[in-house]
């Protein structure tokens, strides 16, 4: 018997379908529609594509997209001058500062320089604190996504026992957190972790957000449980011809599929879920203020 699979596309277009009707009735209340703004400094092409997407995206849900995209070689000093400016603009109500920076600019201080409350990745330490200790915070996209599918296939997950494999500010430790929050009993695996295989056969869900394509075997997979895969990776494609790629999680999902009780292809689970997740934080600002 194989795993159900997890339409991640098909759950973010009904939840954008939601952020639209809470922002049409926001907007009806208010008279003015939630503003996103993202920060591309220099023109890495991946950065690009995706920056494009959230702008469609934003403005297809009914909200207002602003873009300021800054040469490679822009300063520190000049970046945080343009986030000052709009963590002062009451017309703003999510920043977000589009990873990675150019290497002369220091990430941790760009990201410190927003406003928590603006901050809609979630990156902030405050917000990362907030969510650590059960505070209401902004949540981190993918996690917050992640999570949302996992609730999707089983309401109470209280006293299952969840695994997260990777330990990174940006999935790992918030997804943990947000387990933890769901009465969840939780291990954090990394790549110094020993018996790695033991501790994912333990998990009622296990959520991989490793990097490393196809490192979690079918045989690694405890037989019913839920698998969420964050990973995404390129990997050769020679069958599609010379030079082409594919895109593979971090779990074997053609041997995974037969174990599990339901999982997230990759591309198509989690990815979606993102952007998806990213406005609907920046509704929960905008509704909060209002």
């Amino acid at each position: 018997m194989s795993a159900r699979i997890i339409d991640g596309k098909a759950f973010a277009e009904s939840l954008r379908a939601k952020i639209s009707s809470r922002v049409a009735s926001l907007v009806a209340r208010t008279g003015r529609a939630p503003g996103l703004a993202v920060v591309l400094v220099g023109d890495d092409p991946a950065s690009q594509i995706y920056v494009r997407s959230k702008a469609k995206q934003t403005v297809e849900v009914g909200m207002r997209s602003t873009e300021v995209r800054l040469p490679a070689e822009t300063n520190q000093q000049d970046l945080l001058a343009v986030i000052e400016v709009m963590n002062a603009d009451d017309g703003i109500d999510g920043i977000l500062v589009q990873l990675p920076l150019p290497e002369h600019i220091d990430e941790a201080a760009a990201l410190a320089a927003i406003s928590p409350e603006k901050d809609v990745d979630g990156f902030h330490v405050v917000n990362a604190g907030l969510l650590a200790t059960g505070g209401k915070g902004v949540v981190p996209c993918t996690p917050s996504g992640a999570m949302m599918l996992i609730e999707d296939e089983q309401r109470d997950l209280s006293g299952l026992e969840a695994v997260v494999v990777g330990r990174s500010n940006l999935v790992g430790k918030p997804m943990a957190q947000l387990l933890l929050k769901a009465n969840c009993t939780v291990t954090v695996a990394h790549s110094r972790s020993r018996e790695l295989p033991g501790l994912c056969r333990r998990a009622d869900i296990l959520v991989t957000a490793v990097g490393c394509p196809e490192m979690i075997r079918g045989d690694w997979i405890k037989p019913g449980a839920i698998a969420i895969d964050v990973g995404i990776n390129r990997v050769p494609a020679p069958e599609r011809g010379e030079g082409k790629t594919r895109l593979v999680g971090d779990i074997a999902f053609s041997e995974a599929v037969q174990v599990a009780g339901s999982i997230t292809p990759v591309p198509g689970g989690v990815g979606p879920m993102t952007i998806a997740c990213l406005l609907h934080n920046v509704l929960r600002i905008a509704e909060s203020k209002a």
